[in-house]
């Protein structure tokens, strides 16, 4: 048994949580989130807080309601709080503008990288170099910074590229002329 899955998740004030066969839905101040999960954990909400229950005895059933668990939590934290991660972006001529609801980077190819926003998040560019990504779900926060960076990965020699702030790029010594 989940030792995680045991403890309920407290529902804050002006966050509301419904549930809908295997559909959770939580709304609250910074947005909402829905999530639908397999149908071997059981949610219920009683007392202001959200708990679960293996329906199975089954391995799988176990190993799901601590999972689920952990992502309710999340969603909570998220329409309260919200996700937040930031980009940077190192190298010569290399920017970011944003324009209407898509983000136009100039990675130092032949052509402009246009990325349309997904529903749910925001994203600032301050500089034209720093990229901030927020939204209520973590899930789509972490994806849509994951394909920010995927178009040009920071790159081992120079360094440049895109990287989230904090990354650390293992350099490469470059060639020696012998």
């Amino acid at each position: 048994m989940s030792r995680i899955g045991k403890q309920p998740v407290p529902i804050p004030d002006k966050v509301t949580v419904t549930i809908s066969g295997d559909t959770v839905r939580v709304e609250g101040p910074k947005g909402k989130v829905q999530k639908t999960f397999a149908p071997v954990v059981k949610v219920t909400i009683a007392d202001k807080k959200v708990s679960f229950a293996p329906t199975e005895d089954t391995r799988f059933s176990k190993a799901m309601y601590g999972t689920v668990r952990s992502i309710v939590a999340g969603m909570v934290k998220g329409v309260t709080e919200g996700y937040v991660k930031d980009l940077e972006i190192q190298g010569v001529g290399f920017k970011a503008n944003l324009k209407g609801n898509q983000l136009d980077l100039a990675l130092g190819y032949s052509h402009p990288i246009v990325m349309d926003i997904p529903e749910g998040i925001k994203v600032t560019v301050v500089d034209q170099t720093k990229v901030k990504v927020e939204g209520a779900d973590k899930q789509l926060v972490g994806a849509v910074t994951a394909e920010i960076r995927s178009y040009y990965p920071p790159e081992p020699y120079k360094g440049k590229g895109v990287r989230i702030v904090g990354e650390r790029v293992r350099r490469k010594e470059g060639k020696t002329v012998a």
